[in-house]
């Protein structure tokens, strides 16, 4: 016998089916309304003309494009080193500072005025420090490489923010999980191991790919260090050709990377959010 849902039923999904489709209507609307007086009050400016040519110039952005792209690859291989190690030694300091054991006093403090230090410096003023400072001390064995000195500045300075996103996965697990790997004869570090962490890097998987597209973002900033990336690259056009577009065309690019793992975050928190309810967690 097939299901036939009943008249009220079908009344319900009618009426939600009409107001999902006024919302669109009322959204699709709004969005040409406000995009219409944005374009009036630009295009209606007295300097458009002069930034249009300035900003928004085709022969220049074909110009431009096939050095900036070179140079984004290098922002790519940057970023991908980086979190490599950035996630191995966040983990290392998340592990330090959750850690209980009196003997590990030393480690922990430690762990803490790292994460306290590098939470708090700018991202800009750790690649000066570093980038300037090392080279300075004229150790044959340190690297010189302004790539080299701007991937350890991002790895110092991200390392202190995942360390903290993975503290509080770990500390967000409930603590009668904890209780139950010991209680199966798990030792403390097995049960870190095969029983907190796991829920935990589950937990803070959004917060992490969020910082991973901070990472892609902040790895233009090694140009300060004279570094020949997407940012560098731009504006070695831009000086050549006194002409802005150069930039537009890095900041194009950076945008079409970011937004791909922006909506892959946003779908895994929905998708996380839709197992909580479903699991009755909220």
């Amino acid at each position: 016998m097939s299901y036939e849902p009943s008249a009220l039923r079908l009344q319900r999904e009618e009426a939600r089916r009409r107001v999902s489709r006024h919302s669109t209507v009322v959204a699709l609307l709004s969005t040409l309304a406000i995009g219409a007086v944005l374009a009036i009050v630009i295009t209606g400016a007295p300097g458009f003309k002069l930034v249009r040519e300035s900003f928004f110039n085709p022969h220049y952005a074909r110009t431009a494009f096939p050095s900036v792209l070179s140079g984004l690859w290098l922002n790519l291989r940057v970023m991908i080193v980086a979190e490599i190690f950035v996630l191995i030694f966040g983990l290392l300091i998340a592990l330090a500072r959750t850690s209980k054991s009196p003997i590990l006093y030393p480690v922990r403090l430690l762990a803490t005025i790292y994460t306290d230090i590098f939470r708090g410096l700018p991202l800009l003023l750790v690649l000066l420090l570093v980038g300037l400072g090392v080279p300075g001390l004229q150790i044959s064995w340190l690297p010189n490489s302004a790539v080299t000195l701007g991937t350890i500045s991002l790895i110092l300075t991200y390392s202190a923010y995942v360390a903290e996103v993975i503290r509080a996965g770990i500390e967000a697990v409930n603590p009668a999980q904890r209780m139950a790997g010991r209680a199966l004869g798990l030792s403390q570090s097995q049960t870190q191991r095969y029983v907190i962490l796991p829920q935990a890097l589950r937990k803070v998987t959004p917060p992490l790919l969020n910082d991973l597209v901070s990472l892609q973002k902040d790895s233009g900033l090694i140009s300060v260090l004279g570094a020949i990336d997407a940012i560098r690259a731009a504006g070695i056009e831009t000086a050549q050709s006194f002409n802005f577009t150069p930039y537009l065309v890095a900041g194009a690019l950076f945008v079409a990377l970011t937004i791909p793992l922006t909506r892959f975050t946003d779908w895994l928190t929905r998708k996380q959010d839709r197992a909580r309810v479903q699991q009755g967690q909220w």
